[in-house]
């Protein structure tokens, strides 16, 4: 039947003993909400510590703004290449252009994103698919703009007036009712067509300036084909038209016609079967026409593919794969394009140089869902592991109702209606099923019998797998995709050089070091200051980016800041090799310092009082104080600070930095506060987390603690004499909106 036996006799025993039955309801109340209260007190927690809100980011979207949200089609944004032909160029960082405005030093990709528009009051998810336009000097950048809120494509454009380095975003340039892309812009007739991508209405259409860049009206509609990634091309008195037909995705179809407004007729090779997807614009060099392409799948290959035209008329059409293989990072997540590209539009600027556009995304498409998913499955994990817990407990059972039966009759029950309450209906196994969990075996139950020692431990094992599922769960809905991002400064990112000084027995600490910190986004090269012993071959270390090691003649602290000309970027971080701090720590430090160039930027501030004493950081959180930012973790500016370090003033410290062997961050620092006198000197970002690595390999080089202290208490005191005291001069803690020096 389905009546629960010994469920329903358990229940109507607890009818008769109404003390019984309020206690048994008032231990599953509380058994659920201690259980569910602690996991959320745990989810809570946990995603206050690992995932801060992003407040006060300096120019940065704010958490409140509608742009620059997570979105399941990716993270895309725009960068530019610059080379002698579209297959040797390069990106724009490789070249070392500068930008005082921006703090750019120098400009670094992608040269436009989600910030950039958000900014600038068009809210955007994400911006992709790049078309160029040239007037004289002026630039204009077509592209794809993900609204977020109607969630479909726009076209926006922005403008250069300085070959590409500087975008200003102008405006949308075409909003439709459906979904916008691929922004294919061409002059015929001195006139300025538009033809994106509409394939949801099933047409392709063509649009003419009225008022360049940002009006446009609808000129005809040249196709009624649900065509993607569309390009025309002039070649042999004929204009042809390459698109994909949406409904065979990935299938290239090639027409003709005598001008872009067509009539158009197909091509009689139509499909071109083994024709890749357009991904830009078609372009002539050195006499040969080339196509670019893209592998055909929603999720799109990491690399342009560009194909050479060997023939192309109204009869045939052939076409080869060349080699291309555009300049890419080895950062994974944390490169702006380290996953995938999928547009690519080269043109010959007057001067005689190329100049190329490229999207980049840094996640797949579905990212977002299967995160989401995977994190909702964590949670249902640890909701599950709780009501299985009761059962084991004896403190939950499971009651099947009479009228949930697909059959259920209430009438009286003849041969006939049992005969009708078979093993096949759902409801029948769902009464078995909780039957059996109401029947848990006695050896389950003593497992988890909390008056013995293996039940308590069993039932810690339970709470921890749970917490574990929470916090797993936790991370995947609300810790993103794991990328970390730059942070931007007037629509710019940047690059910076880091530094760290090591010797032979630390060479396990530099070997994590490298690994760690050439992910990070900013990083452009990694400086390898070594003191003493055989430097490692450079094929023994593991770096995302180039690694220089500059071996030294003398095992000095001042070699930290020997001016160094093959150092290309203004920025340098001075990293011990035993620190290890998360990338995005970094990137907000190196954010702080392109607000702050002439200042030190660190994360170990210190403060000096009057008794010239050397103290840990509690002693300035004490006095609620900083004056002294230790360099061993500190942004600089490369000229000016090796340049004051190496100078004449400075000979006498350094000197007694030799002799200490030791302080040679407490020099830069009295160096720093002589020269800006009161003005502020050093600038404090509180790391999320730091590790010291040499307390795992045991090649700490201040051991003695007390003994370290003695020696920096008696700098203090030389320098003060050389260059002037400290001790004036206190900057609170918590004095910056971004938050980031609390």
């Amino acid at each position: 039947t389905c009546q629960v036996t010994y469920p329903l006799i358990h229940y109507t025993r607890n009818l008769y003993n109404p003390l019984a039955y309020a206690s048994a309801s008032m231990r599953r109340f509380l058994f659920f909400v201690s259980c569910f209260g602690l996991f959320a007190l745990i989810a809570i927690t946990y995603a206050w510590l690992a995932f801060p809100p992003h407040i006060g980011r300096t120019d940065h979207v704010s958490s409140s703004s509608l742009g620059c949200r997570e979105d399941n089609e990716g993270s895309w944004s725009i960068g530019v290449f610059y080379g002698d032909s579209p297959f040797t160029l390069k990106p724009i960082e490789t070249i070392n252009v500068w930008r005082n405005e921006s703090a750019a030093w120098p400009v670094a990709n992608p040269v436009l994103t989600c910030v950039s528009l958000t900014n600038y009051g068009f809210p955007s998810n994400f911006v992709a698919g790049p078309f160029l336009y040239v007037q004289g000097d002026t630039l204009y950048m077509f592209f794809e703009n993900k609204n977020p809120i109607t969630m479909q494509g726009d076209i926006g454009v922005a403008q250069s007036t300085d070959k590409g380095a500087t975008w200003k975003p102008l405006g949308i340039a075409l909003d439709e009712p459906w979904h916008l892309s691929f922004p294919f812009v061409f002059n015929y007739n001195e006139q300025i067509y538009m033809m994106p991508e509409s394939n949801q209405i099933g047409e392709l259409r063509l649009y003419r300036a009225v008022n360049f860049p940002l009006t446009w009206k609808l000129e005809k509609v040249i196709l009624q084909k649900p065509l993607v990634d569309s390009t025309i091309l002039h070649h042999q008195g004929n204009y042809w038209l390459f698109g994909s037909d949406h409904s065979s995705f990935g299938h290239l179809e090639i027409w003709y016609s005598a001008t872009p407004l067509g009539p158009w007729k197909p091509h009689k090779k139509n499909p071109i079967h083994n024709g890749a997807r357009n991904g830009g614009r078609a372009f002539l060099h050195k006499g040969n026409l080339y196509r670019v392409g893209q592998v055909s799948s929603e999720s799109y290959e990491k690399k342009i593919r560009i194909y050479k035209i060997e023939v192309l008329s109204k009869e045939e059409y052939r076409e080869v794969q060349v080699p291309f293989d555009l300049e890419t990072s080895h950062k994974g997540q944390n490169s702006w394009n380290g996953v995938r590209q999928h547009r690519f539009d080269v043109l010959q600027l007057s001067s005689g140089e190329y100049i190329g556009l490229v999207d980049g995304d840094r996640v797949t498409s579905g990212d977002l869902v299967f995160r989401v998913f995977l994190g909702s499955a964590s949670l249902a994990g640890a909701i599950t592991l709780v009501v299985l817990l009761g059962f084991f407990l004896g403190i939950l059972n499971c009651i099947v109702p009479s009228t949930w039966c697909v059959k259920y009759y209430k009438g009286k029950r003849t041969d006939a209606v049992l005969n009708l309450e078979t093993t096949s209906f759902v409801s029948e196994q769902l009464r078995r099923m909780c039957s059996r969990l109401n029947r848990v075996p006695p050896f389950l139950r003593g497992l988890v019998k909390p008056n013995s020692t293996f039940g308590r431990l069993t039932l810690g094992l339970l709470l921890v797998l749970g917490a574990l599922l929470t916090c797993v769960g936790i991370s995947y809905i609300n810790g993103g995709s794991g990328a970390v991002l730059p942070y931007t400064l007037k629509g710019h990112v940047s690059q910076f050089t880091l530094a760290t000084m090591t010797y032979d027995a630390r060479l396990w600490n530099l070997k994590m070091y490298l690994k760690h910190y050439s992910r990070c986004p900013s990083v452009k090269e990694i400086l390898v200051i070594w003191n003493k012993g055989p430097p490692p071959e450079l094929t023994e270390l593991d770096s995302a980016v180039p690694v220089r090691i500059r071996v030294e003649k003398l095992n000095s602290l001042n070699n930290r800041f020997n001016i160094d000309p093959l150092i290309k970027t203004r920025a340098v971080l001075e990293l011990d090799d035993d620190i290890m701090m998360p990338c995005d720590t970094i990137e907000k430090g190196f954010r702080v310092w392109r607000e702050y160039p002439e200042r030190l930027v660190g994360y170990y501030p210190r403060f000096v009082d009057e008794t010239m004493s050397y103290s840990a950081e509690k002693f300035a959180r004490s006095h609620n104080g900083y004056n002294m930012i230790l360099t061993g973790a500190a942004f600089m500016d490369v000229g000016f600070a090796f340049g004051l370090y190496q100078s004449e003033k400075a000979r006498l410290g350094r000197e007694f930095v030799d002799e200490q062997f030791n302080c040679e961050d407490v020099l830069l620092n009295f160096l720093y506060a002589n020269v800006s006198g009161l003005v502020k000197a050093v600038e404090y970002v509180r790391p999320s987390l730091a590790i010291d690595t040499s307390k795992f390999s045991g090649v700490a080089i201040s051991g003695n603690t007390n003994d370290h202290y003695r020696k920096r208490s008696k700098c203090l005191r030389r320098f003060s004499d050389l260059y002037g005291s400290l001790s004036d001069r206190r900057w609170e803690f918590g004095g910056r909106k971004d938050g980031w020096d609390l």
